[in-house]
């Protein structure tokens, strides 16, 4: 599948191999300067393994053009504002992307967000996102840093009473169901949940399991004001800001948003599957 960023890296690659054959070097001759595989070379010049600024800087230097490194480090992150794969935003573990999430809410007016799995991030309680992150973090194979990713989240979440910022939350009836942790710490984010209906400043929606659907929820995503766009993958996240990309994803949340229910509504499915945790 061709995608924007793999077209960019391979177009990063394209320019790595005109370097190395500027400079007068084999593959071969290069991977032996630089301490690397040979298949390596060929991995970062076909584009199919991502460089990093070591790499870049590293094969500048190698190639005997130091001054191309900013050129080729500008070209990676051009390739890398929309692509954020999760196993470089958490080699240190979670804390540092919830640092990065409480920047983009303090800067954010209207925050539109559509989960599918699970609840999000600004409405879990202390307890559900230990569990999530707990698992990600096993999932993924990175530092546990799970109580100072936690300390973030909450942080994060004093933006909801913010003078001057707006919520909506749409959230699949499925991730209510989802068992990511004990009853009781499923009971207590229910009874989060329902606490905060009534909020002024926030709006929570529920989409029925039964509810008839003009476009199913394939995956979780952000909206943040009219400007970007984060899309959560298994294997990373997309940032989008081209406004046809925020377009179709504002058509998707308010085709989703026509299904869902909201206020004493939500609140009977939440008291609903609430009263199955102890049936199971």
């Amino acid at each position: 599948m061709t995608t924007d960023f793999q077209r960019a890296r391979t177009a990063l690659g394209t320019r790595l191999q005109e370097l190395r054959t500027e400079g007068g070097l084999t593959g071969r001759q290069l991977a032996a300067r630089l301490g690397w595989t040979q298949s390596k070379i060929s991995k970062l010049e076909s584009g199919k393994q991502t460089a990093t600024v070591e790499d870049l800087q590293a094969w500048a230097e190698g190639v005997g053009k130091p001054g191309a490194a900013p050129e080729l480090k500008a070209r990676l992150l051009g390739a890398e504002s929309s692509y954020r794969s999760w196993r470089r935003q958490l080699a240190a573990g979670h804390r540092p992307r919830q640092d990065e999430g409480i920047e983009q809410s303090r800067k954010t007016s209207l925050t539109r967000a559509f989960e599918s799995a699970r609840i999000p991030g600004l409405l879990q309680t202390p307890d559900y996102a230990r569990a999530l992150l707990a698992m990600a973090a096993d999932f993924a194979e990175i530092p546990k840093d799970t109580d100072e990713a936690v300390r973030a989240r909450m942080r994060r979440q004093e933006v909801l009473y913010e003078p001057g910022k707006t919520f909506e939350f749409l959230i699949w009836e499925g991730a209510l169901h989802t068992r990511v942790a004990s009853p009781p710490v499923m009971a207590a984010q229910l009874d989060r949940l329902t606490g905060l209906i009534g909020l002024d400043s926030i709006r929570i929606g529920v989409i029925p399991l039964s509810a008839p659907l003009r476009r199913t929820p394939a995956h979780a995503f952000w909206i943040y004001d009219t400007a970007k766009v984060v899309v959560e993958m298994i294997h990373a996240e997309l940032w989008l800001d081209d406004p046809a990309d925020i377009a179709r994803y504002e058509k998707a949340f308010a085709w989703l948003r026509e299904t869902a229910v909201f206020d004493h509504r939500a609140q009977r499915i939440f008291a609903e599957v609430r009263a199955t945790l102890g049936r199971r």
